[in-house]
């Protein structure tokens, strides 16, 4: 494909090295870039026209994320192909945090809300429920998409996610990152759960990042099986925790170079965030 791409997820900012897993402090994110300057060469380099573009986090420190939102919204503002997300979080704890961040929620460049429950909280926990419903309803005011990692196991399971797409995606915008982000995710959602929340008239969308080798290719076999979810799909790197070569070639095998991967690479990307 030789069109210039749409990323639907792509993270600024560097973080401070963290003691993961009991072992020493590592620095695992080193392709993460700390200056707008720097992520606009990364645009260049693999030719991408449009790009959404998150605060980094990962690490158990609250402000290292939300610190981020500032230079999320200036690399929006500073670059037409560029729209941001800003970083919010559902931990109660983040009270004040989260109401600092929505204030910012109508900003010129801001596309998104992004959340994920990796560092804390849970989709049917009553102490998160409160600010769960204070990001939805922010993004439903400032018509923005929320952006909501998946994985594995624990409160990003597929299981537990899902509790948010029929208690907000009616009338929310809600992308699922990363394809239900391994096996037993990519199992639940391609095997059904996915159709059948669009079928239903949820606003759920997914991109491919993480997603393992098979999964791409099964996708597009449902959708065309299925006869929807053509639209809801987006190409996404998750740089500096994905890669541009090995995302790409994953999803330009799957949908080919038709209409499919136009959807795909370039059209939903620009009805999700403009």
């Amino acid at each position: 494909m030789t069109k210039p791409l749409h990323d639907a997820h792509r993270h600024i900012g560097r973080l401070p090295a963290y003691p993961f897993y009991g072992g020493p402090a590592i620095t695992a994110d080193v392709t993460a870039r700390g200056t707008v300057k720097e992520l606009v060469a990364d645009l260049d380099a693999d030719r991408i026209e449009r790009a959404l573009v998150l605060p980094n986090y990962g690490v158990p420190d609250p402000d290292a994320a939300f610190d981020l939102n500032s230079l999320a919204i200036e690399a929006a503002q500073s670059d037409d192909r560029i729209r941001c997300g800003l970083w919010v979080s559902p931990k109660a704890t983040d009270s004040a945090r989260n109401d600092a961040a929505l204030a910012l929620a109508g900003e010129e460049g801001v596309a998104a809300l992004k959340t994920s429950f990796l560092l804390g909280g849970h989709p049917s926990d009553p102490e998160c429920l409160e600010q769960l419903d204070k990001v939805f309803a922010a993004a439903r005011d400032h018509d923005l998409t929320v952006h909501v990692h998946t994985s594995p196991g624990a409160a990003s399971d597929v299981d537990q996610i899902g509790t948010l797409v029929e208690r907000y995606a009616r009338d929310v915008r809600l992308h699922l990152v990363h394809l239900g982000g391994g096996m037993s995710g990519h199992m639940k959602l391609i095997g059904g759960r996915l159709f059948d929340w669009i079928e239903a008239g949820m606003q759920v969308y997914t991109d491919t990042s993480w997603a393992i080798g098979f999964a791409p290719a099964w996708l597009v076999q449902e959708i065309e099986r299925r006869g929807v979810g053509h639209d809801r799909i987006l190409f996404a790197t998750d740089a500096p925790w994905g890669d541009f070569a090995g995302e790409h070639a994953r999803l330009t095998a799957a949908a080919g170079d038709g209409e499919l991967a136009e959807a795909f690479f370039h059209h939903n990307f620009s009805a999700l965030y403009g």
